[in-house]
Protein backbone atom coordinates (compact mmCIF):
# COMPACT_ATOMS: atom_id res chain seq x y z
CA UNK A 1 0.00 0.00 0.00
CA UNK A 2 1.44 3.80 -0.59
CA UNK A 3 2.08 5.33 2.12
CA UNK A 4 -0.42 8.66 1.81
CA UNK A 5 1.39 12.14 1.85
CA UNK A 6 1.15 14.75 4.97
CA UNK A 7 0.26 13.56 8.20
CA UNK A 8 -1.96 10.56 6.85
CA UNK A 9 -1.90 9.08 10.33
CA UNK A 10 -3.78 12.15 12.19
CA UNK A 11 -7.73 11.35 11.90
CA UNK A 12 -9.28 13.87 10.05
CA UNK A 13 -12.74 15.60 9.72
CA UNK A 14 -14.27 16.04 6.62
CA UNK A 15 -16.49 19.16 6.33
CA UNK A 16 -19.31 16.20 5.26
CA UNK A 17 -18.47 15.13 8.84
CA UNK A 18 -18.50 18.30 10.50
CA UNK A 19 -21.68 19.37 9.80
CA UNK A 20 -22.76 15.83 10.74
CA UNK A 21 -20.97 16.73 13.78
CA UNK A 22 -22.95 19.98 14.33
CA UNK A 23 -26.23 19.65 12.67
CA UNK A 24 -28.29 22.07 14.76
CA UNK A 25 -27.25 24.78 17.36
CA UNK A 26 -28.14 22.44 20.14
CA UNK A 27 -25.61 20.01 19.05
CA UNK A 28 -23.08 22.50 19.03
CA UNK A 29 -24.21 23.72 22.43
CA UNK A 30 -23.87 20.06 23.61
CA UNK A 31 -20.45 19.70 22.34
CA UNK A 32 -19.25 23.11 24.25
CA UNK A 33 -20.99 21.53 27.52
CA UNK A 34 -19.34 18.51 27.47
CA UNK A 35 -16.15 20.22 27.16
CA UNK A 36 -16.60 22.61 29.31
CA UNK A 37 -18.82 21.11 32.05
CA UNK A 38 -18.08 16.99 32.17
CA UNK A 39 -18.97 16.48 35.41
CA UNK A 40 -22.44 18.62 35.47
CA UNK A 41 -23.26 21.96 34.91
CA UNK A 42 -20.98 25.17 36.67
CA UNK A 43 -21.08 28.70 36.91
CA UNK A 44 -19.33 30.24 34.56
CA UNK A 45 -18.59 32.99 37.08
CA UNK A 46 -17.97 31.92 40.20
CA UNK A 47 -17.38 27.88 39.22
CA UNK A 48 -20.42 27.38 41.38
CA UNK A 49 -22.03 23.64 41.47
CA UNK A 50 -25.30 25.31 42.69
CA UNK A 51 -27.13 25.89 39.83
CA UNK A 52 -30.47 25.50 38.29
CA UNK A 53 -31.89 25.67 34.67
CA UNK A 54 -34.23 28.69 33.33
CA UNK A 55 -37.37 27.72 32.23
CA UNK A 56 -37.44 30.00 29.59
CA UNK A 57 -33.67 30.31 28.43
CA UNK A 58 -33.94 33.58 28.89
CA UNK A 59 -31.69 35.93 28.89
CA UNK A 60 -29.54 33.28 30.10
CA UNK A 61 -30.23 29.21 30.70
CA UNK A 62 -28.88 28.71 33.96
CA UNK A 63 -29.15 30.70 37.46
CA UNK A 64 -26.23 30.18 40.17
CA UNK A 65 -27.11 30.20 43.70
CA UNK A 66 -23.92 31.06 44.81
CA UNK A 67 -23.82 34.22 43.40
CA UNK A 68 -27.11 34.85 41.89
CA UNK A 69 -26.01 35.62 38.76
CA UNK A 70 -27.26 34.02 35.18
CA UNK A 71 -25.12 32.28 32.99
CA UNK A 72 -24.37 30.22 30.03
CA UNK A 73 -21.41 27.71 28.58
CA UNK A 74 -20.21 31.11 27.09
CA UNK A 75 -19.81 33.06 30.33
CA UNK A 76 -15.95 33.00 31.51
CA UNK A 77 -14.92 32.39 27.83
CA UNK A 78 -13.67 34.54 25.09
CA UNK A 79 -17.31 33.85 23.36
CA UNK A 80 -19.06 36.03 26.14
CA UNK A 81 -21.00 38.91 25.58
CA UNK A 82 -20.80 36.99 21.60
CA UNK A 83 -24.35 36.92 19.73
CA UNK A 84 -22.68 34.31 17.35
CA UNK A 85 -24.86 30.97 17.27
CA UNK A 86 -22.20 28.11 19.02
CA UNK A 87 -22.44 26.53 15.59
CA UNK A 88 -20.59 29.04 13.97
CA UNK A 89 -18.28 29.75 16.49
CA UNK A 90 -17.45 25.52 16.47
CA UNK A 91 -17.42 25.70 12.27
CA UNK A 92 -14.82 28.89 12.68
CA UNK A 93 -12.36 26.53 15.12
CA UNK A 94 -12.38 23.85 12.38
CA UNK A 95 -11.97 26.48 9.67
CA UNK A 96 -8.75 28.47 11.88
CA UNK A 97 -7.16 24.55 13.11
CA UNK A 98 -7.87 23.12 9.82
CA UNK A 99 -6.25 25.95 6.86
CA UNK A 100 -2.50 25.13 7.35
CA UNK A 101 -2.29 29.06 6.09
CA UNK A 102 -4.69 30.01 8.10
CA UNK A 103 -7.82 31.73 7.25
CA UNK A 104 -8.95 35.22 6.74
CA UNK A 105 -11.28 37.38 8.30
CA UNK A 106 -13.38 37.60 4.40
CA UNK A 107 -13.61 33.84 4.33
CA UNK A 108 -14.40 33.41 6.88
CA UNK A 109 -16.97 36.35 6.97
CA UNK A 110 -18.13 34.58 3.22
CA UNK A 111 -18.47 30.84 5.07
CA UNK A 112 -20.36 31.42 7.84
CA UNK A 113 -22.48 34.65 6.17
CA UNK A 114 -21.79 36.91 9.01
CA UNK A 115 -20.52 40.38 9.03
CA UNK A 116 -16.45 41.10 8.12
CA UNK A 117 -15.74 42.81 11.28
CA UNK A 118 -17.43 40.24 13.37
CA UNK A 119 -15.19 37.62 11.66
CA UNK A 120 -12.18 39.32 12.46
CA UNK A 121 -13.24 39.70 15.80
CA UNK A 122 -13.99 36.22 16.29
CA UNK A 123 -10.55 35.11 14.40
CA UNK A 124 -8.82 37.21 16.78
CA UNK A 125 -10.36 36.30 19.88
CA UNK A 126 -9.84 32.76 18.84
CA UNK A 127 -5.97 33.44 18.84
CA UNK A 128 -6.48 33.96 22.68
CA UNK A 129 -6.08 30.34 22.60
CA UNK A 130 -2.38 30.61 21.83
CA UNK A 131 -1.55 33.75 23.93
CA UNK A 132 0.97 31.79 25.42
CA UNK A 133 2.91 29.09 23.01
CA UNK A 134 3.66 25.51 24.91
CA UNK A 135 3.10 24.43 28.46
CA UNK A 136 5.99 26.87 30.03
CA UNK A 137 8.44 23.68 30.60
CA UNK A 138 12.03 24.82 29.16
CA UNK A 139 13.37 23.10 26.12
CA UNK A 140 15.74 20.46 26.64
CA UNK A 141 17.21 19.98 23.04
CA UNK A 142 18.58 20.80 20.65
CA UNK A 143 17.18 23.87 20.31
CA UNK A 144 17.56 26.39 16.96
CA UNK A 145 16.71 29.97 17.73
CA UNK A 146 16.28 32.15 15.20
CA UNK A 147 14.88 35.90 14.23
CA UNK A 148 12.83 37.01 10.93
CA UNK A 149 11.21 40.51 9.97
CA UNK A 150 7.51 40.91 9.01
CA UNK A 151 6.56 43.69 6.88
CA UNK A 152 6.65 45.32 3.32
CA UNK A 153 9.04 45.48 1.17
CA UNK A 154 10.72 48.72 1.04
CA UNK A 155 10.76 48.11 -3.17
CA UNK A 156 6.99 48.37 -2.82
CA UNK A 157 6.80 51.36 -0.79
CA UNK A 158 6.15 54.55 -2.14
CA UNK A 159 9.64 56.84 -3.43
CA UNK A 160 8.64 59.35 -0.47
CA UNK A 161 8.59 56.55 1.91
CA UNK A 162 11.90 54.59 0.67
CA UNK A 163 14.03 58.01 0.73
CA UNK A 164 12.52 58.61 4.71
CA UNK A 165 14.40 54.33 5.05
CA UNK A 166 17.23 54.36 2.76
CA UNK A 167 19.79 53.15 4.96
CA UNK A 168 17.70 52.21 7.93
CA UNK A 169 18.10 48.46 7.13
CA UNK A 170 15.24 46.12 8.69
CA UNK A 171 14.20 48.50 10.95
CA UNK A 172 10.97 49.71 8.68
CA UNK A 173 9.92 46.20 9.51
CA UNK A 174 8.58 44.34 13.44
CA UNK A 175 11.04 41.58 14.25
CA UNK A 176 10.16 38.04 15.59
CA UNK A 177 11.97 35.81 17.49
CA UNK A 178 11.14 32.03 17.71
CA UNK A 179 13.29 28.78 19.31
CA UNK A 180 12.24 25.25 18.09
CA UNK A 181 13.14 22.00 20.41
CA UNK A 182 14.51 19.48 17.88
CA UNK A 183 13.24 16.26 20.06
CA UNK A 184 9.91 17.11 20.94
CA UNK A 185 9.09 19.79 17.50
CA UNK A 186 7.71 22.15 20.35
CA UNK A 187 7.97 25.52 19.49
CA UNK A 188 7.92 29.35 20.76
CA UNK A 189 8.07 32.36 19.14
CA UNK A 190 6.90 35.85 19.59
CA UNK A 191 7.28 39.65 18.09
CA UNK A 192 9.63 41.90 19.94
CA UNK A 193 10.77 45.64 19.72
CA UNK A 194 14.39 44.95 18.53
CA UNK A 195 16.92 42.28 17.99
CA UNK A 196 19.79 43.21 20.43
CA UNK A 197 21.23 40.64 22.27
CA UNK A 198 19.66 41.21 25.64
CA UNK A 199 16.18 40.77 23.95
CA UNK A 200 17.37 37.74 21.77
CA UNK A 201 19.87 36.39 24.52
CA UNK A 202 17.03 36.40 26.76
CA UNK A 203 13.53 34.84 24.77
CA UNK A 204 16.42 31.81 24.39
CA UNK A 205 17.41 31.43 27.96
CA UNK A 206 13.08 31.67 28.90
CA UNK A 207 12.67 29.04 26.98
CA UNK A 208 16.18 26.38 26.55
CA UNK A 209 17.49 24.39 29.41
CA UNK A 210 20.52 25.58 30.17
CA UNK A 211 23.60 23.45 28.71
CA UNK A 212 21.22 22.58 26.17
CA UNK A 213 22.88 21.96 22.53
CA UNK A 214 21.81 25.43 20.60
CA UNK A 215 21.79 26.41 16.90
CA UNK A 216 21.76 29.57 16.02
CA UNK A 217 22.97 31.21 12.93
CA UNK A 218 26.03 34.17 13.05
CA UNK A 219 24.70 37.10 14.17
CA UNK A 220 26.75 38.81 16.94
CA UNK A 221 23.13 39.37 18.93
CA UNK A 222 23.91 35.58 20.04
CA UNK A 223 27.32 36.18 20.76
CA UNK A 224 28.21 35.04 24.62
CA UNK A 225 25.32 32.59 25.19
CA UNK A 226 28.10 29.81 24.84
CA UNK A 227 28.06 30.37 28.59
CA UNK A 228 24.99 28.85 29.21
CA UNK A 229 24.64 26.36 26.14
CA UNK A 230 26.27 24.29 23.90
CA UNK A 231 26.39 26.80 21.07
CA UNK A 232 27.48 25.99 17.69
CA UNK A 233 26.55 28.93 14.52
CA UNK A 234 25.87 28.49 11.24
CA UNK A 235 27.46 31.37 9.14
CA UNK A 236 24.72 32.27 6.77
CA UNK A 237 26.72 36.01 5.12
CA UNK A 238 29.20 33.15 4.23
CA UNK A 239 26.59 30.67 2.32
CA UNK A 240 26.85 28.30 5.25
CA UNK A 241 23.46 26.99 5.94
CA UNK A 242 23.87 22.99 6.77
CA UNK A 243 26.77 21.75 8.53
CA UNK A 244 26.15 18.13 9.55
CA UNK A 245 23.93 18.92 12.28
CA UNK A 246 24.42 22.35 12.86
CA UNK A 247 21.32 24.42 11.31
CA UNK A 248 18.58 26.25 12.11
CA UNK A 249 15.85 25.02 9.27
CA UNK A 250 13.16 23.85 11.45
CA UNK A 251 13.16 27.79 12.80
CA UNK A 252 12.83 28.91 8.82
CA UNK A 253 10.41 26.33 7.58
CA UNK A 254 7.97 27.45 10.06
CA UNK A 255 8.70 31.22 9.17
CA UNK A 256 8.31 30.36 5.39
CA UNK A 257 5.08 29.25 6.34
CA UNK A 258 4.38 31.98 8.59
CA UNK A 259 5.45 34.49 5.61
CA UNK A 260 3.27 32.77 2.63
CA UNK A 261 0.91 33.01 4.70
CA UNK A 262 1.31 36.86 5.75
CA UNK A 263 1.27 37.59 1.92
CA UNK A 264 -1.50 34.62 0.67
CA UNK A 265 -4.11 34.75 3.20
CA UNK A 266 -4.02 38.10 4.83
CA UNK A 267 -2.06 40.07 2.77
CA UNK A 268 -1.17 42.65 5.47
CA UNK A 269 -0.53 42.10 9.46
CA UNK A 270 -0.23 45.65 11.43
CA UNK A 271 2.57 45.55 13.78
CA UNK A 272 -0.24 46.14 16.21
CA UNK A 273 -1.54 43.15 16.30
CA UNK A 274 1.54 40.98 14.71
CA UNK A 275 2.17 38.77 17.59
CA UNK A 276 -1.44 37.24 17.96
CA UNK A 277 -0.87 35.93 14.24
CA UNK A 278 2.57 34.88 15.60
CA UNK A 279 0.95 32.84 18.60
CA UNK A 280 -1.00 31.40 16.29
CA UNK A 281 1.03 29.74 13.91
CA UNK A 282 3.18 28.92 17.29
CA UNK A 283 0.24 27.45 18.71
CA UNK A 284 -1.42 25.84 16.08
CA UNK A 285 2.44 23.71 14.91
CA UNK A 286 2.74 22.17 18.74
CA UNK A 287 -0.87 20.43 18.51
CA UNK A 288 -0.23 19.32 14.64
CA UNK A 289 0.03 15.81 15.64
CA UNK A 290 -3.11 15.74 17.06
CA UNK A 291 -6.29 14.19 15.55
CA UNK A 292 -8.37 17.34 14.35
CA UNK A 293 -11.26 16.41 16.56
CA UNK A 294 -8.26 16.62 19.56
CA UNK A 295 -7.07 20.16 18.25
CA UNK A 296 -10.73 21.45 18.08
CA UNK A 297 -10.79 20.49 21.55
CA UNK A 298 -7.65 21.79 22.90
CA UNK A 299 -8.35 25.20 21.84
CA UNK A 300 -11.82 24.97 23.09
CA UNK A 301 -10.13 24.66 26.28
CA UNK A 302 -7.78 27.38 25.81
CA UNK A 303 -10.46 29.42 25.39
CA UNK A 304 -11.83 29.53 28.67
CA UNK A 305 -10.87 31.81 31.42
CA UNK A 306 -9.96 34.22 28.97
CA UNK A 307 -11.73 37.68 27.46
CA UNK A 308 -11.04 39.91 24.79
CA UNK A 309 -13.24 43.06 24.51
CA UNK A 310 -13.50 44.62 21.29
CA UNK A 311 -12.82 47.88 22.41
CA UNK A 312 -9.36 46.35 24.23
CA UNK A 313 -8.54 44.87 20.88
CA UNK A 314 -8.45 47.60 18.85
CA UNK A 315 -7.20 50.32 21.65
CA UNK A 316 -3.90 47.81 23.07
CA UNK A 317 -0.68 47.06 21.21
CA UNK A 318 -1.93 43.57 20.29
CA UNK A 319 1.17 41.91 22.83
CA UNK A 320 -0.22 39.21 25.11
CA UNK A 321 1.25 40.09 28.45
CA UNK A 322 5.34 39.66 28.96
CA UNK A 323 5.16 39.99 25.18
CA UNK A 324 6.74 43.35 25.06
CA UNK A 325 10.86 43.31 24.94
Amino acid sequence: MTKAPGKAFRAGISIVELMDLFPTEDAAREWFEAIYWPDGVRCGHCGGARVRPVASGKPMPHWCSDCRKYFSVKTGTVMEGSNLPLRKWAIGIYLCLTSLKSVSSMKLHRDLKIGQKAAWFMLHRLREAWAENGDGSLLGGPVEADETYVGGRRANKPWKKRKELEGRGAVDMTPVVGVKDRDTGQVAARAIERTDAATLQGFVRDHAEPGATLYTDEAAAYVGLGRDFDHETVNHSASEYVRGEVHIQGMEALWSMFKRAHKGTFHKISPKHLNRYVQEFAGKHNIRNADTLAQMTLMVLALSGRRLRYRDLIADNGLPSGARS
